[in-house]
């Protein structure tokens, strides 16, 4: 007697489900992912020429920046090194203006978290007009 062999079906994976899942939670974390706005400032380098000095500014804002960190403003020296000090001087000395020149000279030697920490009090504070002096150098 002859018995017939039953056909074995042949195994595999539907992948439409997965497929579904993947997409649904791409959507569910685009949706509720949320991104950060960061504040954006405009820097207006100077060109370093050899062609006349450097002319100094009336009502400008002057910042400092020694090897150190130290901070001195318009000649006059801050007790901290902080932002805060640093944002309490700037407020007391622009008042309300926030139009006038802001130049910002650093030591080579200063540390480059303080000359940040500078243009950040700047920005937050809202002036607009900054600028980072250079040296010429000896070779031009």
């Amino acid at each position: 007697m002859k018995f017939q062999r039953q056909r074995r079906e042949e195994i595999n994976i539907n992948l439409t489900p997965l497929i579904d899942v993947v997409f649904l939670l791409l959507i569910f974390f685009m949706i509720s992912t949320t991104f950060t706005r960061e504040a954006h400032l405009t820097i207006s380098l100077p060109e370093a020429s050899a062609e006349g000095e450097a002319q100094q500014q009336t009502g400008s804002i002057d910042v400092v920046v020694g090897a150190e960190g130290q901070y001195t403003i318009n000649g006059e020296s801050l007790v901290s090194s902080d932002a805060l000090t640093l944002r309490r001087a700037l407020l007391k000395l622009a008042g309300e203006a926030r139009d006038v020149p802001f130049i910002i000279t650093a030591d080579a030697q200063a540390a480059h978290q303080s000359v940040v920490t500078v243009m950040d009090v700047a920005g937050k504070l809202g002036f607009s007009k900054l600028s980072i002096t250079t040296q010429k150098t000896s070779a031009d």
